[in-house]
């Protein structure tokens, strides 16, 4: 990263917001890169580890790793409620005036951070969400192949009824304007996966304008997405649509 852009950089403070269930066995790696990269890059920045109910050891490996990683912050909420729970209670306790949250695996590189960042700080747009199926995305290691159809199915199915336009609504690499942030956040009430779906068309009802960006993709062979979440994300895709349309 040349000085110029660090420069713009540190204008602005970066907060980066992670929700972790059980996540005790891959979560140290992401918060040493992480954490590494951002304090060699940016003046200003924190991570918030948001503990969604773990009942393994995250809680007692984030705070371990607090000693040495000293932007590292957490919170821990009561009880599972759902990833959509834990990133709203990060995005709301961030201090950042850009919030990206990722997922705990780190399947986006935070060294693609930059590629969000530029659209933002440009006032191009309110939100840039990181995609892989953008033109000049990289997908390093792909998902099996019924996890691509799925994937890809549920797409096209998001876009039809609730995100025209949107290719990659559930890619877990996204960053907002802090205070747009705020409002979406403190308006969202799903707490399942789909939480992004809601986030998102919160976003277009209120005429903020979204980017995708091309970033590099990895996948994770622990991912926690599972089909028989589909069930429950299509009721919540109907309950979204029907709350975009009454509020």
């Amino acid at each position: 990263m040349d000085s110029e852009t660090k420069t713009h950089y540190a204008m602005n403070k970066l907060s980066i917001i992670i929700p972790a269930f059980n996540e005790a066995a891959r979560i140290t790696p992401t918060l040493h890169s992480f954490h590494s990269f951002l304090e060699n890059n940016f003046p200003s920045f924190e991570i918030l580890v948001v503990d969604d109910g773990s009942t393994d050891e995250t809680v007692t490996v984030v705070r371990s790793l607090m000693k040495e990683l000293p932007r590292l912050k957490i919170i821990v909420c009561p009880g599972n409620k759902g990833k959509g729970n834990a990133v709203r209670a990060g995005m709301l306790a961030a201090t950042g005036d850009m919030r990206l949250f990722s997922d705990a695996d780190g399947s986006t590189p935070i060294t693609e951070i930059s590629k969000l960042l530029q659209p933002l700080l440009n006032n191009e747009c309110d939100i840039a969400i990181g995609s892989r199926y953008a033109p000049g995305s990289e997908v390093v290691k792909a998902q099996p192949l019924y996890r691509r159809i799925w994937s890809r199915a549920a797409n096209k199915l998001v876009q039809r009824i609730l995100l025209p336009g949107i290719a990659d609504p559930h890619c877990g690499f996204k960053c907002f304007k802090g205070d747009v942030a705020e409002k979406l956040f403190s308006l969202s009430k799903v707490n399942e996966w789909s939480f992004d779906l809601e986030i998102l068309a919160l976003a277009l009802k209120f005429e903020k304008k979204i980017v995708e960006v091309p970033v590099k993709w990895i996948h994770d062979e622990q991912s926690k997405g599972r089909i028989r979440q589909v069930p429950q994300e299509i009721r919540n895709l109907r309950r979204i649509k029907k709350s975009m349309s009454e509020e």
